[in-house]
């Protein structure tokens, strides 16, 4: 049975965290723990922001953490709890051929593999195929080209994830074939301690190619604000797992360094609470960030997990090619909206559709060496989706940045449910229902449009 600590032993447990070396950040975690060994997350009254600091050998952290909490003197106490990825004006028609070793210059290649960004059936557009799971992003690159803001040019779109295959490194490390060295803004790895946020999974360069893989370049594939900047931040490892102190750390960096969109395709485990995760996201959101999370998979989380949990979040749960419900996105309160996510339909939707979602990323986990992986589905995929329509949305001249219609991460948030598309489900499990690009892009899409919502 654990017991909490008596409140004089927290008294001591106070002098000897504010002492303690701040070295910790670069212990490692093993696969299979829930948070990092020997540390606390604490934020003692007066201080800016919580930070990870040791225990004494013995202590354990839980009975540590119960302790604190009972102590004035601590605003929050918290184990420093791992969170893990949840993987899963120009021409409107993109000319990329759907594959790496595709001729270049072949319109529609892209077609055949990207059922996510087609216009649904009804959309109307004579110029490609439809979708059942589609949210016509050619109608929203139309809108924002309109207001001369082709592909969310001037978004900064910060990816918080196990980096991004963004530039070279010597011989062993090449960047995305389907990026430029030109779409990106300094980033920072924050598991490594290092100025190069490379990644060493796979999972975040798929990520930030759903949100702005390069477009009409005859290369691989397409993203939705393919204009934006990209802003690699690496908060988890190589195993795709990260600490809550460098998730803080990360999203306080993404706001000083003024991204825009902040997304997070990782989750904690069910009912974890993280208040420096959630101070942070609020540091960022009152900045004027837009802060997207998948709300987790089934199998590798219970329950809809923080981040999505934390106020403000915009919670995203994954849909197939057919227009169902993912069997591995999960159901609660906190699921504001659903984007692609591909894969496996629930059992109770008659479609058998189940296409993966496509991007370029590495070819069997080799650094040097990229293709389209057909084995990334999930609620991180439909993040990212949510992610590149939010950059698309703050260009398209839909909302007030200047504040004056409320905050923007408010202002887009109810946008983006507003202009959703609902799938026949219960809000428990659509949220407001399937994100449609096109109509939240655009500027005569008001009350009339909201009101004949499918």
């Amino acid at each position: 049975m654990t017991r909490s600590l008596p409140i004089a032993l927290a008294i001591a447990l106070l002098a000897a965290l504010t002492t303690a070396a701040t070295s910790a950040a670069a212990t490692r975690v093993d696969r299979a723990r829930e948070f990092a060994p020997h540390q606390l997350i604490v934020r003692f009254d007066g201080e800016r922001f919580g930070r990870a600091r040791e225990l004494a050998a013995g202590v354990g952290v839980r009975q540590a953490a119960d302790a604190l909490r009972g102590d004035p003197a601590v605003d929050y106490a918290a184990p420093n709890y791992i969170a893990t990825a949840s993987a899963a004006e120009e021409q409107q028609i993109p000319n990329d051929p759907g594959t790496l070793t595709g001729l270049p210059g072949v319109p529609g290649g892209w077609v055949s593999k990207q059922w996510n960004f087609l216009p649904w059936e009804g959309a109307g557009t004579p110029l490609l195929p439809t979708s059942p799971g589609g949210i016509d992003a050619i109608g929203a690159w139309e809108n924002v080209a309109a207001v001369k803001r082709p592909g969310a040019r001037g978004v900064t779109v910060a990816v918080l994830d196990t980096g991004i295959a963004y530039r070279p490194l010597g011989s062993r490390y090449r960047r995305s074939p389907d990026f430029s060295a030109g779409q990106f803004v300094k980033g920072y790895d924050f598991v490594d301690n290092s100025r190069m946020p490379l990644d060493r999974n796979g999972h975040g360069t798929h990520v930030a190619g759903t949100i702005a893989e390069k477009t009409n370049n005859g290369v691989g594939l397409t993203g939705l604000a393919y204009r934006a900047k990209l802003m690699p931040v690496r908060v988890l490892d190589r195993l795709g797992r990260g600490r809550a102190d460098d998730i803080a750390a990360g999203i306080r960096f993404a706001a000083d360094h003024d991204a825009d969109v902040i997304n997070m395709s990782f989750n904690f485990g069910c009912g974890k609470k993280v208040p420096s995760v959630a101070q942070a996201v609020h540091y960022a959101t009152h900045r004027g960030a837009v802060v997207v999370a998948s709300v987790g998979n089934l199998g590798s989380e219970s329950c809809v997990s923080p981040p999505a949990t934390i106020r403000g979040v915009i919670g995203v749960g994954g849909t197939t090619e057919g227009g169902c419900l993912g069997d591995y996105s999960l159901a609660g309160t906190d699921v504001d909206v659903v984007a692609p996510g591909g894969g496996v339909p629930a059992a109770s939707c008659p479609s058998v559709l189940m296409e993966p979602i496509f991007q370029v990323t590495f070819k069997g986990g080799k650094e040097r060496r990229f293709s389209e992986p057909a084995d990334y589905v999930g609620t991180s995929m439909a993040a990212a989706h949510v992610s590149g329509v939010a950059a698309l949305v703050l260009v398209s001249g839909v909302i007030d940045r200047s504040h004056a219609g409320g905050s923007i991460q408010a202002q887009v948030a109810t946008r983006l449910k507003q202009t959703a598309r609902s799938i026949g489900l219960p809000p428990s499990l659509e949220g407001a229902g399937l994100i449609d690009a096109a109509r939240a892009t655009d500027p005569e899409c008001q009350l009339a449009c909201f009101s004949h919502r499918p």
